[in-house]
């Protein structure tokens, strides 16, 4: 078997009821992360967290600023995975910039299992990267989230060509 790895993307306080730019489904979505993790962790999977911070060069962004408490990974996400890396992205792609590949390599990943938030943005150009080529891929749906259901549903539409779309209980 494939050596893999979870990634939990921007599950960030902005995101949730009380933050800047809440989205739908957040609660479901947030049991089912942990869970995930749990298992995965369960099974001697390393997860890496990824958080979102807007590049302060470009001014304040509207969500995502550095020192707010909405840029802050969710603390049941932080407290699942309390000793997970921690890649610091700026842009959609979590491979742009970041140590996420560096981090994959030293682990020694070959399948990435991708979760998080937006399911259209950051989830979806992460899965299919330049950089995730040489990875099997594939989206963990029911830890996916978006600003509506029918954006979600139509993201993983999109997608489904290029990657392989999973319920994490089949694969954690």
């Amino acid at each position: 078997m494939a050596r893999q790895a979870l990634i939990v993307i921007d599950v960030q306080n902005d995101y949730f009821p009380d933050g800047k730019f809440p989205l739908w489904n957040t609660d479901a979505v947030l049991a089912a992360t942990a869970a995930a993790i749990a298992r995965a962790r369960a099974k001697g999977i390393p997860v890496i967290l990824v958080q979102h911070v807007a590049d302060p060069a470009r001014g304040i962004a509207p969500f995502f600023n550095e020192g707010t408490a909405g840029v802050e990974i969710h603390p049941a996400i932080l407290a699942a995975a309390p000793d997970a890396p921690i890649v610091i992205k700026r842009f959609a792609d979590s491979f742009i910039d970041t140590s996420l590949e560096a981090t994959l390599s030293a682990l020694g990943v070959e399948e990435m299992l991708i979760c998080g938030m937006m399911t259209q943005n950051c989830v979806t150009h992460t899965a299919i990267s330049r950089s995730a080529d040489k990875y099997s891929v594939k989206i963990l749906s029911d830890c996916c989230t978006t600003v509506s259901q029918m954006i979600h549903l139509i993201a993983l539409n999109a997608v489904a060509p290029r990657v392989t779309l999973v319920a994490a209980e089949d694969v954690l």
